[in-house]
């Protein structure tokens, strides 16, 4: 059965929204102010799925990629910028209002630049057994077989063919892939997961993968099956050797960009700590004025990180410790002589490591944050031990989708 619905608003998800007196039904793919035919979805019934629009919005643009629609990795290409850019921005405006948080939130910075140096592709047999190799589907486990992806960098032009490349040669296992790649300065850096125990014919293909799209290095769950040069990544003056499927920020515009607002959030610091600190996006900078102690809990990354501080010469000192920060915080007697802490956890924020800075006397933090559920929970907390947020600031190096990034100022 078919019905036909009046948008009224976007969801923070991407979803038009239309207001029923059972509640909300969310329609991907439709914008506000537009009528729309649209049947139930058999697995949710609050969502319906667009089967045409009957009066569409002046908002209303062509999408960038064919995939779109099909494709989950992009949520949002059918809508005009500017009306874009305002519902990303309302979206941190929104987590603060219904966490009680009162800041001023700046426009929304624009960090796509390029666009994305790292992709997950993922290979997985589909339907009728046959191999597909691209994003999964929105909100499912399906897999959308794709042959280009237009948000990716320059940098990662070849990815799709190499993934797919690999996935052929490891089909035999008839394993699911994740298959990570990574735009280094030498070229791309591929960390495969999946495939089972590797037999000498498959690391053999991977190494005729390797040469034949010129790739700097492969690797299957970290460790090396063929390297043509050792990838590295510029972080400031340093350069850092790249571990495999290393974080890193999806954008080095969105890099730049966050590093520059970190930077000016501790400007006149002289004693820094680095929470989840990762390579050192934030760190290997903020050494070229201050002393730094870095912590992560990932060892190959802090290993990097150590080595790139001591090989950049004119760096102030720098302390790379791996560190389990959901279970072994720093404490306040930790940073009694430290004048700023930037944190910048996963998307799980970082409650235990925000209630122990909120009982200590560090005049300035620094909170970045992917996910504004999240950083609302940590900011309160910090809110609730006698910080203030004086200034917010959102980043959209996700362009196209839900996902918006956060640099945030509390003081004491």
């Amino acid at each position: 059965m078919t019905e036909r619905l009046s948008v009224i608003r976007m969801g923070h998800l991407g979803d038009g929204i239309v207001d029923t007196p059972d509640g909300p039904l969310y329609i991907p793919y439709a914008l506000p102010n537009e009528i729309v035919e649209v049947e139930p979805d058999p697995r949710h019934p609050d969502r319906r799925n667009l089967l045409h629009v009957e009066a569409t919005s002046q908002d209303r643009v062509a999408p960038i990629c064919q995939h779109f629609g099909t494709c989950g990795g992009c949520a949002v290409q059918h809508w005009r910028d500017d009306r874009y850019r305002v519902w990303k921005r309302d979206l941190v405006v929104a987590a603060l209002a219904q966490s009680g948080l009162d800041a001023p939130v700046d426009d929304l910075i624009d960090a796509h630049g390029a666009g994305r140096r790292r992709a997950v592709l993922h290979a997985r047999r589909a339907t009728h057994d046959v191999l597909a190799v691209g994003f999964a589907a929105r909100r499912a486990h399906r897999i959308i077989a794709i042959d280009r992806c237009p948000i990716l960098a320059p940098a990662m032009q070849g990815t799709v063919e190499a993934a797919w490349a690999i996935a052929e040669a490891l089909d035999p296992a008839r394993k699911p892939l994740d298959i990570h790649v990574t735009a280094a300065n030498e070229g791309l850096d591929i960390d495969v997961r999946g495939s089972g125990p590797l037999r000498p014919v498959h690391a053999a293909a991977l190494a005729r993968i390797a040469a034949e799209h010129r790739l700097a290095r492969v690797t299957r769950h970290g460790e090396i099956v063929a390297q043509t040069i050792a990838p590295t990544v510029a972080v400031g003056r340093a350069r850092v050797g790249l571990p495999p499927a290393a974080f890193l920020q999806p954008t080095a515009a969105g890099e730049a960009a966050l590093a520059e607002l970190v930077a000016a959030g501790v400007n006149g610091a002289r004693s820094i700590v680095d929470m989840f600190c990762g390579i050192g996006a934030f760190a290997l900078r903020l050494a070229e004025r201050a002393r730094v102690a870095a912590a992560d809990s990932a060892e190959p990354a802090i290993a990097a990180l150590a080595r790139a501080a001591a090989a950049t010469s004119g760096l102030k000192p720098v302390e790379a410790q791996v560190r389990d920060l959901f279970r072994r915080p720093f404490v306040a007697a930790e940073l009694a002589r430290v004048d700023a802490i930037v944190f910048d956890p996963p998307r799980q924020g970082a409650q235990v490591q925000a209630q122990a800075i909120a009982v200590s006397r560090v005049p300035v933090v620094i909170a970045v944050s992917c996910n504004p559920a999240t950083f609302v929970q940590d900011a309160g907390i910090l809110v609730e031990g006698g910080y203030r947020l004086t200034k917010v600031t959102p980043v959209d190096q996700f362009r196209h989708s839900p996902h918006v990034e956060i640099v945030a100022r509390l003081e004491r």
